[in-house]
């Protein structure tokens, strides 16, 4: 395997764990704070993914289809939760699964009915098909913006977070939010913004993913049971550990399946090394967060106590 090769895979681990932390951040965020297990989350980024589609096909502009897979999705986000989320916060978890993914069925199958089942595509602009040379390696540039959006977006979490009134109120209420309704502040309110916020970081996640897969039903399944992982082993209710833990299973995921394919067929013959290969590196990441269960329960990177 060639230097160039293994930093192009690494490139687009890092890519792939940007977009990971978008679906998570905004998932540890409801979890850690509203103790809601909210497994539609794959459904808002396929919504978005769906607006951004939409948008573009109606105004070929490629601007305009990224903000509305992200305004769409906070607007629907908001609609769930006035309408029905906020009914579900105070009840069992199960109770909370069994309805979120109720809710994640009834999206895939309203896609199918609005969309229908065929894939749907978006298509880059000129000025974002190009590549360019990162240290003599050729990578495409629009992979690369995804990956400088993903890190000003955690900047912005960040700032967010730790910097603002809004950011306190949200550690508060985290902490004891018995006590911040009682200094007068709408903790319904503030949790509409809370999984607003996260519904609009699904949304912009599969707006941006649109050009790179196509988009169709049931898209946001899969990529949930992922995200699910990266909270895990991040952990939960921390945007640090988000961030970082997303970073973690996008590299051993993506390196996985070039690296260990790769060491195999040194001992093995090509095709049961490409098969063999193929399934230990699926596996890699679950491997990982049993290793991380086993010895770190609370997650890699756990919420820092004040």
């Amino acid at each position: 395997m060639s230097p160039q090769l293994l930093f192009m895979q690494a490139l687009n681990g890092l890519q792939y764990g940007i977009l990971l932390f978008l679906l998570a951040a905004g998932l540890t965020l409801v979890f850690g704070i509203m103790s809601f297990i909210n497994l539609a989350h794959g459904a808002l980024y396929m919504m978005g993914a769906y607006f951004a589609a939409a948008t573009f096909h109606q105004t070929n502009s490629f601007t305009l289809a990224i903000f509305a897979g992200l305004a769409g999705a906070m607007v629907l986000g908001v609609v769930l939760d006035r309408c029905g989320f906020a009914r579900l916060y105070p009840r069992a978890h199960l109770d909370q699964v069994l309805a979120t993914f109720g809710l994640m069925l009834f999206s895939n199958e309203a896609v199918r009915m609005i969309w229908g089942a065929a894939p749907v595509f978006m298509s880059l602009p000129d000025a974002l098909s190009n590549v360019v040379m990162i240290f003599g390696t050729p990578y495409p540039l629009y992979r690369l913006l995804i990956i400088l959006a993903g890190l000003l977006v955690a900047l912005g979490l960040y700032w967010l977070i730790e910097r603002t009134r809004v950011g306190m109120l949200i550690r508060a209420g985290a902490s004891n939010r018995t006590m911040v309704a009682a200094l007068g502040v709408n903790i319904g309110w503030l949790n509409t913004f809370v999984f607003a916020l996260g519904a609009g970081l699904a949304g912009l996640a599969g707006a941006l993913v649109g050009p790179i897969l196509s988009v169709q039903p049931g898209m946001g399944d899969s990529i949930l049971i992922m995200t699910l992982v990266v909270i895990v082993i991040g952990g939960i209710g921390s945007i640090r550990g988000a961030f970082l833990g997303a970073l973690v299973v996008g590299l051993v995921d993506t390196l996985g399946r070039t690296v260990v394919p790769a060491l195999l067929a040194k001992s093995l013959a090509q095709g049961l090394a490409s098969t063999l290969g193929a399934a230990i590196s699926s596996l890699a990441v679950y491997v990982l967060m049993v290793v991380v269960l086993a010895l770190k329960p609370e997650g890699l990177f756990p919420v820092r106590k004040r």
